[in-house]
């Protein structure tokens, strides 16, 4: 597990077990004072392991399993774990391996509507002492492969890290016509969520 402490926040009481940008300027714009950890997850093995479980419920599980890593290894201090599961029509999409395959799954989602499930779980000495999540649904335009390639030109590979191959927050707002559900799922973590979960523990003020 890797470290990235920034300057005086030491002894926070929060460790955020992501290298998510997005979450980390989510919690940053909130006010929410925290360290960064990297979780040692084997996300794709879980989600072999739950391959009949719902959606929603694989990305509380990641969330879970983030958490709970980091935790074993910084008792004391409450570690929070996020994740977020795109599905479509039925099938699951991972963070894309390749350009090409980012290409793969534009195409496939072209027209369609995306499920965006976004989870968080908060850990204690190695427990799990809370776990949310929300989802959004967001409608995809038809995406000619001149689009998604200039796209791509554009955004990879910053997409590279984002399952869905969409920053909404930049030139991926261009990839959809509507977008149903709450901005902070859509970023990739039930905001509201989590500050309500870190008041009722002491985290934050009430």
């Amino acid at each position: 597990m890797s470290a990235d402490n920034r300057d005086g926040l030491e002894g926070s009481g929060l460790i955020l077990a992501s290298g998510s940008a997005s979450r980390k300027a989510m919690l940053e714009a909130a006010g929410v004072r925290f360290e960064v950890a990297s979780p040692d997850v084997d996300e794709r093995a879980l989600e072999a392991e739950m391959a009949d479980a719902e959606a929603e419920e694989i990305a509380q599980a990641l969330a879970a399993a983030k958490a709970a890593d980091v935790s074993a290894l910084r008792p004391g201090i409450a570690v929070l774990g996020s994740d977020s599961l795109v599905e479509v029509e039925g099938r699951r999409f991972d963070k894309p391996e390749s350009r090409e395959q980012a290409a793969e799954h534009l195409r496939f989602f072209s027209g369609r509507t995306m499920t965006l499930h976004s989870a968080a779980a908060l850990a204690q000495d190695g427990r799990i002492v809370w776990v949310g999540s929300d989802f959004a649904r967001l409608r995809l335009r038809e995406l000619s492969d001149a689009f998604i390639e200039s796209y791509l030109d554009a955004e990879w590979p910053a997409v590279s890290y984002c399952v869905g191959v969409f920053r909404i927050e930049g030139p991926g707002v261009q990839l959809f016509s509507s977008v149903m559900g709450d901005q902070f799922t859509v970023l990739g973590m039930p905001l509201l969520q989590v500050l309500a979960a870190l008041r009722e523990r002491g985290l934050l003020p009430e």
